[in-house]
């Protein structure tokens, strides 16, 4: 009798097993990739991660000229992601892009070569013709911000671009900015950086700069308020800043899912601080427009496969 329940419970087990070992393969075989699986086709065994970002924006990213450190927004949602992909602090490598050359994924080396980074994180804008272009996965978005201008103190008010008609106005090269600006009627200059309408401002070379006001804030606050002044100028639509990951979609994945998690754990403040320390600290120099949005924009939910001992 002993033996006999002692075969059933052996049975048993066995076909426990059987029922275990089909459920794994099934679910590896059809189910979506693990995280694990995700991060081995994204990165590999790579030791260092080559981000591209802008050098020239005080509060979202910029190079000290001095030490070669930099500093910003964009820099700490650039280490946000490359901590979760599992990389240090000292093995992610930030390399200067130019506007241009963000879909391209081409950054500068500090020789002058260029170099194919593995993500750009530089208030690149999700727009749908850029999301169309070869080489262009877009992760996110991880900030909105508003198009607005800027201008010197001795400039009548601007509520809107129509009050720039006719103005001498910069911005960025190949910018969703530029598309607006130049609708409503402006002599429009473009720039690789925009530090460099920011200088031509100052030196009445422009009447106005445009672009992202999470950009502008900066040199706003930068200045102290004491010669440049940040208009509202009414646009409603968003621009929603975008993390290309190029052609890896593996990456763009894991990046949608450590946004995701950012996002929706209560526990995670580093978006939070990166805007408190950057962002929010600058509104007090632009009164008439709003730096940003102060939440971490909606992500969609990513599938990925987690076993319950993960969860």
């Amino acid at each position: 009798m002993r033996r006999t329940r002692v075969a059933r419970l052996v049975a048993w087990v066995v076909v426990l097993v059987a029922v275990i070992v089909v459920a794994v393969v099934v679910v590896v075989d059809v189910g979506p990739p693990s995280e694990a699986d995700l991060r081995q086709r994204a990165i590999g065994g790579r030791s260092e991660l080559l981000i591209g970002v802008k050098d020239d924006t005080p509060g979202v990213s910029l190079r000290d000229r001095t030490t070669g450190e930099y500093a910003g927004f964009d820099i700490d949602i650039a280490y946000l992601v490359a901590g979760d992909l599992g990389f240090r602090p000292d093995q992610v490598k930030f390399l200067s892009i130019e506007t241009e050359d963000r879909a391209r994924m081409q950054a500068r080396s500090g020789d002058g070569k260029f170099v194919t980074v593995d993500l750009v994180v530089a208030s690149f804008s999700i727009t749908k013709e850029r999301s169309e272009q070869p080489g262009v996965r877009f992760a996110g978005p991880y900030l909105s911000t508003q198009q607005s201008v800027v201008t010197l103190k001795a400039h009548k008010p601007v509520s809107s671009l129509e009050d720039l008609r006719g103005e001498r106005v910069c911005t960025l090269a190949t910018s969703t900015s530029s598309e607006v600006a130049r609708s409503a009627g402006v002599t429009l200059s473009g720039k690789n950086e925009i530090s460099a309408c920011v200088a031509g401002l100052k030196a009445s070379e422009f009447d106005a700069v445009t672009t992202d006001a999470a950009i502008l804030a900066g040199f706003v606050a930068e200045d102290g308020g004491q010669t440049l002044v940040h208009h509202d100028v009414g646009l409603t639509g968003d621009e929603r800043w975008g993390i290309n990951c190029g052609d890896n979609e593996a990456l763009q994945t894991l990046v949608n899912l450590y946004l995701y998690r950012s996002a929706h754990d209560a526990t995670d403040r580093r978006w939070e601080q990166a805007y408190d320390k950057y962002l929010r600290s600058e509104q007090r120099f632009s009164p008439n427009q709003q730096v940003a949005i102060d939440h971490q924009p909606e992500v969609p939910k990513v599938d990925v496969r987690q076993w319950p001992w993960e969860k």
